[in-house]
Order: structure tokens, then C-alpha cells, then sequence
């Protein structure tokens, strides 16, 4: 692994730089983990971890600016953010003898192109999901890890979307997906029943259901059912509710499948409420079909939270959702699930009963005009 080597030694060259580290949110989005050249030519055992609020770190990654600090003496610590297409993943520190703006700009050139190293380099190395541990992991949490996407933000001209997940202390099933083709943006978000492995294994079972029945490009309805066939065939009858969302990236439609999961909320011009959709069945309980698909009125400009039931279940009951929606209506996506996701922990004295999901679509496309389809 040496691609951070790489990025030091060029901008010790170029600029003079002092020391370089690499820095990665957790996967809950409370600490930074440092990677250093040392610690990355190492097993990682020593990393450094930093509380993520009220720091540099943060507030470079929720800015999305490059920031810098004069150090004691002489020279500037810089921070810049690594972020690729929405994806926050990590911040590249540095310290320089000159942090003249033309300089700074060059620093977030390097820093953007590291974030395109990483995106490759994480597929062939465990560092990056290392780096992002703070604590162990049990093997259902692992398995619930692999079944999220790479990246819990995505962003297009059209749309922003990012999700969140706090796992219970004994890992309750929960798990979100999403991907964007040529004309469609596909959302989806699911609980699958129990908890620990057995819950875990349910969840591969429906999440590899959904992604085989989107990539064979079966619609809705056929992805919803093949979903709660996985269950009957292979899930040792187990049941998971879930919402599976298409919505044109022309801006010509938004259509929904609900099977048994809470309503999602929706913010829109200052005012939020939630969705009062028809329910089916969840995936996996007999007699279910046909699950039925309906259109949502998604307009620019509009927010739109999908969760799960672990983010209002016992003391996660105290934490008004629709009121953290109303007051983050300034704030990106990204922030959004993160305030959501860690009212909910705090509420719940850090000690999850069951798994908190959040998911959260910023929508800009225009719908058209008659005539202009």
C-alpha cells in the first residue's frame, strides 16, 4: 500500500511539506482514524483516533473546504477534504511552510486526486476498512458491512442522496442500497427480522434478491417479488420489511413499493410530513403478493428520509425525527443522517436495542414541461 507515500513525496516536493496524513471517518462517523506512512506500512494496530465533533476535521468535511491553522513557530497545518462524486472519504493533513492560497489550491488538486487513488486502491486492500474500525466487529457485522455500498454518499447534477447506519449492540439486520444507471436512481431500505448471523444471513438473502432482479432490469414489482420469493425459498422463514424507490433522473416520476416498513417523511418548502402510503405485506410473510407500486410526488427541491424502525423504537422514541429534518433543512445530506443517527445513539445511552438506519435524497432534477419529454 503506497499510494499515500506517493502523495507525501510529491508534496514534500513540490512544497516543502512537513508531515502527511491520511485521516478516515468510522463507520459511524465519531472518530477520525489516522493513516500515517508509518502506520499504513504497519498492521494499523497503533492508528491514532480523534473525536470527529467540534474539530478541524469536521468542519473541513462538512464544508467541503480546504482549511488551515498556523502552527506554534513557524508554518500552516493544512487540512483538505478527500471526497469523490459526494463520497466523504476521509482528509488529507499536512503541515506547510507556505500556505499561500496558490499553494492551498494545489493542495486540494492533490486532495482530489487521492480520492480517486482510494476509490481503486480499497478494492484490493482491507486498509481503508480497517482504518474505518474503532471497535471490532462480530461476523454478522461484517456481513451486514458487505452488503452496504461502497460509498454512503453519492452526488449528480440531479440528486444527492446519503445513508447512515448505527448498528444494535447485537446486530439487528438493517441495510440500505442504492445505485444510478443511465436514466433511473434506485433507493432501497430493509430490516430484515432477528438479530446477530441470523439476521445477517436474512439480509444477504433479500439484498442479493434485490440487486440480481434490478441488474436482470426487472421492474418494480417483479424486484419486489423476487425479494419475497428469496425469503419463502432460502430465508428460513424469516420476513424483512423494506421500501424499494425508482425515480427518473429526467424528473419524469417517482415510484415506490412499501412492504410493511414506517412511511418515509418528506421536507418540502420549510414544512415536513410524513407519506401516507399503502402497505403491503413484508418480504417473506406468506400470502404477500402482489406488491403493489405507487407513484410519490417528488418535486425540486424537495428532501426525502427513508428509515428504519430502530430510529423510533423505545428511547429512540424521544428523538422527534420531522423536527431534526425541519432544523438541518440548510445542512447537506450527509449531516443530516449523521445528526439523525447520533440523536438516536444518545438517546439511546449509546447501547442500540436494534439497528438505526437513515437515508437521506436531496431531489433537483426539473420535471418537465408537456411537450418537452
Amino acid at each position: 500500500m503506497r499510494s499515500l507515500d506517493v502523495v507525501a513525496r510529491s508534496l514534500r516536493e513540490r512544497f516543502g511539506a512537513g508531515s502527511v496524513s491520511f485521516l478516515l471517518p468510522d463507520v459511524i462517523g465519531q472518530k477520525m482514524v489516522r493513516v500515517s506512512e508509518d502506520v499504513a506500512s504497519q498492521d494499523g494496530t497503533s492508528a491514532e483516533q480523534i473525536p470527529l465533533h467540534g474539530s478541524i476535521y469536521h468542519d473541513v468535511l462538512r464544508s467541503q473546504r480546504v482549511m488551515r491553522a498556523p502552527l506554534d513557530g513557524a508554518g500552516q497545518r493544512v487540512v483538505a477534504p478527500v471526497t469523490n462524486r459526494g463520497d466523504t472519504i476521509g482528509v488529507l493533513e499536512l503541515t506547510l511552510p507556505d500556505g499561500s492560497d496558490e499553494v492551498l489550491a494545489q493542495v486540494a488538486d492533490a486532495a482530489h486526486a487521492l480520492a480517486y487513488i482510494v476509490v481503486t486502491d480499497r478494492r484490493f486492500t482491507d486498509l481503508y476498512h480497517w482504518g474505518k474500525r474503532t471497535t471490532p466487529l462480530t461476523l454478522a457485522a461484517e456481513i451486514q458491512r458487505g452488503l452496504l455500498p461502497s460509498a454512503a454518499s453519492c452526488e449528480a447534477d440531479e440528486f444527492t442522496v446519503a445513508a447512515a447506519l448505527v448498528p444494535a449492540d447485537s446486530v439487528g439486520g438493517d441495510t440500505y442500497d442504492y445505485t444510478v444507471d443511465r436514466d433511473t436512481l434506485h433507493l432501497s431500505i430493509t430490516d430484515a427480522m432477528g438479530h446477530d448471523v441470523e439476521s445477517a444471513l436474512l439480509a444477504t438473502v433479500l439484498v442479493n434478491a434485490s440487486r440480481r432482479a434490478r441488474r436482470a432490469g426487472h421492474d418494480l414489482a417483479e424486484q419486489a417479488l423476487e425479494m419475497h420469493t428469496a425469503l419463502r425459498e432460502h430465508g428460513s422463514h424469516g420476513h424483512a420489511t423494506g421500501q424499494l424507490l425508482r425515480i427518473a433522473v429526467d424528473g419524469t416520476g417517482c415510484r415506490l413499493v412499501n412492504a410493511g416498513h414506517p412511511w418515509p417523511l418528506r421536507l418540502r418548502d420549510g414544512t415536513v410530513e410524513e407519506l401516507d402510503l399503502r402497505i403491503n405485506l413484508p418480504f417473506g410473510v406468506p400470502s404477500a403478493p402482489p406488491f403493489r407500486v405507487q407513484d410519490v410526488d417528488l418535486r425540486p427541491g424537495d428532501r426525502l428520509v427513508l428509515y428504519t424502525d430502530g430510529m423510533q423504537e423505545r428511547e429512540a422514541r424521544s428523538v422527534d425525527l420531522a423536527a431534526v429534518l425541519r432544523d438541518s433543512a440548510a445542512e447537506h445530506p450527509r449531516e443530516v443522517v449523521q445528526v439523525m443517527t447520533s440523536a438516536v445513539s444518545v438517546a439511546c445511552h449509546g447501547h442500540l436495542q436494534d439497528d438505526a438506519t437513515v437515508m437521506c435524497l436531496d431531489w433537483r432534477a426539473q420535471t418537465p414541461r408537456p411537450g418537452e419529454r
